[in-house]
């Protein structure tokens, strides 16, 4: 017996020993994790690698987590767009969009239901993907949300009053609205395929002591008109509307989200939230979700922003983001971190294809994530237009034909529209 139980013992301890060797050499397999200075290097990457990386953020570049709750939103499963499934009539055209735009997962809600998701192996339900500029309306949000908590007292406080790093820079006399509406003045350059523009060379410089990243950048630039009077998009300005919210209700970024959506709305899995070389998340960009939580968003935003049947955002928030501020072109416009249409659907985008598509008169999410070859690209934009106008003409005749109506005459994938995505 005395034998027998030494040899369990010696087991044991060679058991733990592979599992300690195991683990040391899966740490030493996995790559170490960049910070924010080295993530304008995914603009020049080859396709496949960049895919994994909007797949796998929180593999390639440090994060912060985002906590979900225990109790998820659920999500029930609606009648299936069936022109769009397997046999349909619409098959062969979704398909074909899927594979030339890189689209790597679809999801479409009506009524907080489920009517079609899709994905492409290897990615699932469980793949984080990285929803690039998507995280500015998030990050829009939550100032409303920080509005009603009283951490911020107006949107026509000068900036500075929060950020008082940027007191003596361009940015002094431009309000809360301006910077949500990327109107201080301030000259920007967001040439995603220059190396040089002030979007890639944001983190390649070491800030200054004690200063956030964009911060640190953004006060050492000039101004090129006055506050409130031209439109330039600018990731930097949304960045520094994360700042502001975290400085004004003296948290993270990403406990905030955590505490007025992702836990108390019901988000089924953590998300990760790219964070800076001192630690700051950014609020501009480069938030990991999944597919259905990055749907469960926009049905919270389509639902009023309510937990519990309780608005968390200040009063009229959500009608005054979600509306053309500032025009963009014929019939369309930019809102707090939103981008607007007249006809009332609004969405929020990200490079490389990501869309976050909401039509209030339908009752209809739509979320696309991709992978696009280009940052941006007009061709790949109608292309998502498209599919989304034949997504609302198949809702839209389910009103008005019989089920043998319905598959006779959708709008076909390609026909024209109006206002093309980019």
């Amino acid at each position: 017996m005395r034998f027998v139980r030494q040899f369990r013992r010696s087991q044991i301890a060679a058991g733990a020993l592979l599992v300690a060797v195991a683990a040391s050499d899966a740490r030493q397999a996995a790559p170490a994790r960049e910070p924010a200075s080295k993530a304008a290097a995914i603009l020049t990457w080859p396709a496949a690698k960049r895919e994994q990386y909007i797949a796998a953020l929180d593999s390639f570049f440090l994060t912060r987590t985002v906590k979900a709750g225990p109790h998820p939103h659920v999500l029930d499963r609606g009648r299936p767009l069936a022109a769009f499934e397997a046999g349909g009539r619409r098959a062969n055209d979704f398909g074909r969009f899927m594979n030339d735009q890189r689209v790597r997962g679809v999801l479409v809600l009506q009524d907080g239901k489920v009517r079609l998701e899709r994905y492409v192996p290897p990615q699932s339900a469980a793949t984080r993907w990285n929803s690039f500029s998507i995280a500015k309306s998030i990050t829009s949000t939550l100032v409303g949300a920080a509005i009603k908590d009283g951490y911020i007292k107006s949107l026509d406080d000068p900036v500075t009053r929060y950020i008082r790093a940027l007191h003596g820079s361009a940015y002094d006399e431009v309000t809360v609205r301006q910077l949500l509406t990327m109107t201080s003045g301030v000259k920007w350059n967001e040439d995603y395929t220059d190396v040089k523009s002030d979007v890639a060379q944001m983190y390649a410089q070491p800030p200054d002591p004690g200063f956030d990243m964009t911060v640190s950048y953004v006060r050492k630039l000039p101004r090129e008109s006055p506050p409130g009077s031209k439109w330039v998009y600018k990731t930097s300005e949304t960045n520094l509307v994360g700042v502001l919210v975290a400085e004004a209700a003296g948290k993270q970024l990403a406990d905030y989200l955590s505490e007025k959506i992702w836990r108390a709305y019901g988000m089924e899995r953590d998300a990760e939230w790219m964070i800076d070389d001192v630690g700051h998340e950014q609020g501009g960009c480069c938030l990991a979700m999944t597919l259905r939580d990055h749907g469960r968003f926009g049905q919270f935003i389509l639902d009023g922003a309510r937990v519990n049947g309780q608005p968390i955002v200040a009063d009229n928030w959500l009608s005054e983001a979600t509306r053309t501020q500032v025009s963009t072109g014929a019939g369309t416009g930019y809102g707090y971190q939103w981008w607007t249409r007249d006809d009332g659907t609004f969405e929020g985008r990200g490079i490389y294809g990501q869309t976050l598509h909401i039509d209030r008169a339908r009752r209809l999410v739509v979320v696309i994530n991709s992978a696009t070859g280009q940052p941006t690209d007009r061709s790949a934009g109608r292309a998502r237009q498209e599919f989304i106008a034949a997504v609302q003409a198949e809702l839209d005749a389910e009103k008005r034909r019989s089920p043998q109506e319905i598959d006779r005459d959708v709008l076909p994938l390609g026909v024209a529209v109006e206002h093309p995505l980019e």
